[in-house]
C-alpha cells in the first residue's frame, strides 16, 4: 500500500467529488422523525437519501456488480443499502446515519445549522459529521483500494435515517436484509466520536438510555402566588424532590443500585489511558463559563462519568414561562423532559420500569405525578479485539495520522451496534469517528473538522484492505 498516493487521492477527490454534494446534504433539513413528525409530507429525508444514492451510483459506475438501492419499507423511514463486490465473500458492514438532530439556537454570526460554511479546517452545520460524511468516506476508501490494485472484502454500506429517534425502524430493516447482510466479519460505524484529532479512536462502548417527561400538576389553573405560596405545595419544588430520590443534587451521582453495574477492568484500564493522553483536554474544549469546574478533578473518573456510569440530564420544560412573562403566580404545574444515561450493559427495559416506578411512588402531597417514557435505548459493549484487528487499528491510525491507536468508552448511543451484536456475535467491531473537541454535535455551531475526515476516510481504507487478509472467521 502507497500511503502518500492513497492520501493524495482521498484529498484530490474529497475536494472535487465529495464537498459539493456533502454541501448540499448539510442545507437539507431533514430532521429526524421524533421531531419532524410530518418528515415524509415535507420530503427532505427522501430528498437526502436520494442526493447519497445517486452520488454514490455515479461513484460505483465502473465497479462491476455493485449495487445503490433505496429501500422503503411501509411508513418507515428510507435505508439506504449498498453492496460492493470483493476478493473475499464474508462482508464488512459499514454504517452511518443521514438523518439529523433539530437546528438548535445559539449558532455564531455567519452559520446556521442549514447553511453550510467553511472556516479553514472546519465545515460548520447540521448533520456533516454526525454523521452525512459517512457514505462518502466509506465510497471513497473502496477507490482508493481500487486505485491501486489493493484486495478488500465484500463491502456492505447501510445508511439509516432513523438513529437520531433511536433507531426504531431500523430492526424492521436489520430482519428485511437479513440474507443479504450474511454473517459480517467486521462492522464500522462511522457515527462515532474521538477524543482528539490526533490519532484514530475506536470506541469500546456506548451507554444507554432512557427519557421521558416527568410532569406534576398541582392545581387547574395559576393562582396569586402572595395568596397561595405557603399553601399550595410548589410543583417546581416537588419535581426537584423527586428528582433528588434519583440523583444527588450535590454532586450528580446516582444512587439507586438498579442503574450501576460493575465497571469491566479493561474499561478501567481505557478510561486511564484515554485520561492519560488527554489530560485537561477531556474538558478544556467543553464550552465552560469562567470559573466553573468540572463535577471531579481527576480525570480517569470523568472518562468513567461519562462511559460507565448513569447521568441524568433535563433536557427541556414546560410550564415555565419566560422570565419577561412571568407574574406573581404559583404555577398550575411543572413539565421537565429527562434524559438517564444508562451503563453500556444495564437493560434499559427493567431500567425504565424501575425509574418510573421511583418517580410515581407516594407523590408528595397527593400531587399529580406522571413520568411518560418515550423511549428506552440499549448500550453496547464491544467483544474483545481480535489480535488482527488490534493490529489493524494501530496500522490504520500510524499511517493516518502518525499516532498509534486509542480505545475509549463513549458517552451517546447508537443503537444499531446492540442491534447487530446480538444477531451476530462472533462479529468485531470498528466504531470510530470526527466528533472531536468543540464539535457539538447536537448543538449549535457543529463542524465537521476536515483534515480528521480525511484522515479517518484514509484510516478507512487500511482497516478495509486488512480485513481482506483476516484469519479465518472461526479464530477470531
Amino acid at each position: 500500500m502507497d500511503i502518500v498516493r492513497l492520501r493524495s487521492f482521498i484529498e484530490d477527490r474529497w475536494t472535487a467529488e465529495v464537498m459539493p454534494p456533502l454541501l448540499e446534504y448539510i442545507a437539507i433539513p431533514c430532521e429526524s422523525p421524533a421531531f419532524d413528525p410530518d418528515w415524509k409530507a415535507h420530503g427532505h429525508m427522501d430528498r437526502a437519501a436520494d442526493l447519497m444514492a445517486a452520488w454514490a451510483r455515479e461513484q460505483l459506475s465502473g465497479v462491476p456488480g455493485s449495487t445503490v438501492e433505496i429501500i422503503t419499507l411501509e411508513d418507515r423511514t428510507p435505508v439506504l443499502f449498498i453492496d460492493i463486490p470483493g476478493d473475499s465473500e464474508q462482508p464488512v458492514l459499514v454504517y452511518g446515519h443521514l438523518d439529523k438532530q433539530p437546528p438548535m439556537d445559539g449558532w455564531a454570526p455567519g452559520r446556521s445549522a442549514w447553511a453550510p460554511s467553511l472556516e479553514g479546517d472546519r465545515l460548520y452545520g447540521r448533520g456533516g459529521a454526525d454523521d452525512g460524511y459517512a457514505i462518502f468516506s466509506a465510497i471513497l476508501a473502496v477507490q482508493a483500494l481500487r486505485l491501486q490494485g489493493l484486495s478488500h472484502p465484500r463491502i456492505l454500506i447501510l445508511i439509516e435515517a432513523c438513529e437520531e429517534s433511536s433507531s426504531e425502524d431500523l430492526p424492521f430493516y436489520v430482519d428485511h436484509l437479513l440474507d443479504r447482510l450474511g454473517d459480517p466479519a467486521l462492522v464500522i460505524a462511522l457515527d462515532s466520536g474521538c477524543g482528539n484529532y490526533d490519532q484514530l479512536w475506536a470506541t469500546t462502548s456506548l451507554r444507554g438510555q432512557v427519557a421521558g417527561v416527568l410532569s406534576v400538576r398541582v392545581l387547574d389553573q395559576g393562582v396569586h402566588s402572595g395568596e397561595a405560596s405557603g399553601v399550595i405545595p410548589s410543583s417546581f419544588r416537588i419535581a426537584a424532590g423527586l428528582l433528588a430520590r434519583l440523583e444527588n443534587p450535590a454532586t450528580g451521582e446516582i444512587f439507586p443500585p438498579e442503574f450501576t453495574v460493575e465497571i469491566p477492568a479493561d474499561r478501567r484500564e481505557e478510561a486511564v489511558f484515554a485520561a492519560d493522553a488527554l489530560g485537561s483536554a477531556l474538558y478544556d474544549a467543553l464550552p465552560f463559563r469562567p470559573g466553573v469546574r468540572p463535577v471531579e478533578s481527576e480525570g480517569a473518573a470523568l472518562a468513567l462519568n461519562r462511559s460507565w456510569r448513569a447521568q441524568l440530564a433535563v433536557t427541556g420544560a414546560d410550564g415555565l414561562p419566560s422570565i419577561g412573562d412571568a407574574a406573581s403566580v404559583m404555577l398550575p404545574m411543572t413539565a421537565l423532559k429527562l434524559s438517564l444515561r444508562l451503563p453500556p450493559t444495564l437493560d434499559p427495559e427493567p431500567a425504565g420500569r424501575r425509574l418510573k416506578a421511583i418517580l410515581e411512588a407516594d407523590p408528595p402531597y397527593g400531587a399529580e405525578v406522571k413520568f411518560e417514557i418515550d423511549f428506552v435505548s440499549p448500550g453496547w459493549s464491544a467483544p474483545p479485539i481480535a489480535p488482527w484487528l488490534a493490529q489493524s487499528l494501530d496500522r490504520a491510525s500510524q499511517g493516518a495520522f502518525g499516532r498509534a491507536a486509542a480505545l475509549y468508552g463513549g458517552g451517546g448511543g447508537i443503537p444499531f451496534l446492540a442491534i447487530l451484536g446480538e444477531k451476530f456475535p462472533r462479529t468485531q467491531f470498528v466504531v470510530t469517528g470526527v466528533l472531536g473537541p468543540e464539535s457539538n454535535a447536537h448543538g449549535p455551531n457543529e463542524f465537521l473538522h476536515l483534515p480528521t475526515a480525511l484522515n479517518v476516510t484514509l484510516a478507512l481504507a487500511q482497516i478495509l484492505h486488512d480485513a481482506g487478509g483476516r484469519p479465518a472467521p472461526s479464530s477470531l
